[in-house]
């Protein structure tokens, strides 16, 4: 049975071309790709991201749990900020990147992908020998990006949260809209600006109504699935499932940032990823910009000059803003180094590349 969100309607009544994605039935684009991506990175969409998965790990042992199923430091992270980090699946792969949010002292909120639902759930219950107190929110949370550069002065309009002290991987909880106790989350997966807004269902309809009325000053578009894609290839962030997955580590992914060896932290896969760290990998994940015509995919081989495979493509795509083909994917460990020149077997044609450090081009423009 395909799930819906509190917007499945809207968007089928705005035209949208709808997809199942996860599970979900999800709008894939509205008025094409490239105009809803260039509406984000120069004014302001909206994007459904209700299908995301929400777990609140609460009470005086939620803090031991987050330290052993996380790599990142969640001691470390003040109340009101949010981390990013991944769960280590015991292998030296990836279960899920994810979000912490501190949400109060003794209180966190988790935001996982929705493809990972359920695997995450399991994962934490599994590993929950801490006994911290874990529920699984997702089905009684909606959430809305509003992202872009118009993004803040647009949602300044509809709350007194002065939305300018929330810096950048920040949050608060106040009245949006009318509406009491929304979170309002400083962070994005566009690199364009913006905020994230979590809340009821019951409450999506006034939310969702109030964001097109004011936004309309601004231009304010719905924003498909799609266009999420381009945009945080744009940035050179990580889709679990194509560019991270349980077969890669954090270390080969270039995670090593969310990877932290504090001492007392003796999280999941802590001795296989040190020793990475310290000794290296034979791959790592690597951006990179097509210096010839040509689209990248998913799979495609990546080659060197004499034409041997030393890689494969994970993510690939045409930026609407540089108007040239982008990708990542991973590659043997001496091509790893930012203008190392490249192929991409495009159709059993070598194309052209360079290995180039994200993000591809400025976020808001």
């Amino acid at each position: 049975m395909i799930k819906t969100t509190p917007f499945t309607d809207k968007h089928i009544a705005l035209g949208a071309r709808m997809a199942s994605f996860a599970g979900y039935n999800m709008p894939i684009e509205y008025s094409g790709i490239t105009d809803e991506h260039m509406t984000v990175r120069q004014g302001v969409g909206v994007f459904d991201v209700s299908h995301m998965g929400e777990f609140w790990v609460k009470g005086d042992k939620a803090l031991p749990f987050l330290q052993k199923i996380t790599s990142n430091d969640v001691s470390a992270l003040p109340t009101g900020k949010a981390q990013y980090s991944c769960f280590p699946n015991g292998k030296g792969g990836i279960v899920d990147d994810l979000l912490v949010y501190h949400y109060e002292p003794g209180k966190y909120m988790l935001v996982v992908n929705a493809a990972n639902i359920d695997k995450d759930w399991a994962w934490c219950v599994q590993n929950n020998t801490e006994g911290a107190d874990l529920e699984n929110a997702s089905d009684h949370m909606a959430q809305l990006a509003v992202q872009g550069p118009k993004a803040t002065e647009l949602l300044q309009k509809l709350t007194s949260v002065d939305l300018s002290t929330i810096s950048y991987y920040a949050f608060t909880t106040g009245e949006f809209a009318g509406v009491k106790d929304v979170i309002l989350s400083n962070t994005g997966y566009t690199g364009a600006g913006g905020f994230e807004l979590y809340f009821y269902p019951e409450t999506a309809d006034t939310i969702w109504n109030a964001l097109f009325e004011a936004g309309e000053e601004f231009g304010i578009k719905p924003i498909g699935l799609g266009a999420r894609d381009t945009l945080r290839l744009e940035m050179g962030f990580a889709l679990y499932g194509n560019d991270i997955d349980d077969s890669t580590s954090p270390i080969e992914a270039g995670l090593g940032w969310i990877t932290k060896f504090t001492e007392g932290k003796a999280f999941i896969d802590r001795p296989l990823l040190e020793t990475q760290k310290v000794t290296g990998v034979k791959r790592r994940l690597v951006g990179f910009v097509l210096t010839e015509r040509g689209i990248p995919r998913h799979d495609y081989e990546i080659v060197n000059e004499e034409g041997r495979v030393i890689g494969k493509v994970t993510s690939g795509t045409q930026s609407p803003v540089l108007k040239a083909g982008i990708g990542m994917g991973y590659v043997e460990i001496e091509y790893a180094k930012a203008e190392t020149s490249i192929f991409i077997n495009i159709r059993n044609n070598p194309v052209a590349a360079k290995v180039t450090k994200a993000p591809f081009c400025q976020g808001a423009l």
